[in-house]
């Protein structure tokens, strides 16, 4: 169970400081991290961290892909947790 929370913890902070490095490149106009790759760390695990990364600095929050893919990726990975937990546990 301890490699499974430190990933978690591992990827959701990826997610997160991803978002904020971003939104600071987008403000600077610099090179930017590619959508897909914000997609990619959220649907390896880092949904909660790249939803609560968008909403702090207000960062593609008005992208469909994210505001609607990102909740979708956590409920998604909530609902396997869930199960997976059961299945192995009970």
């Amino acid at each position: 169970m301890k490699p499974v929370l430190i990933y978690l913890l591992s990827v959701n902070a990826l997610g997160f400081l991803l978002m904020l490095i971003d939104k600071y490149k987008a403000r600077k106009k610099l090179w930017r991290i590619p959508e897909a790759t914000l997609m990619w760390v959220a649907a390896l695990g880092g949904s909660l961290g790249a939803l609560l990364g968008m909403y702090t600095v207000r960062h593609k929050t008005k992208h469909p892909k994210f505001t609607i893919g990102v909740p979708a990726l956590l409920a998604l990975q909530i609902i396997l947790g869930l199960l997976t937990y059961r299945f192995l546990y009970f």
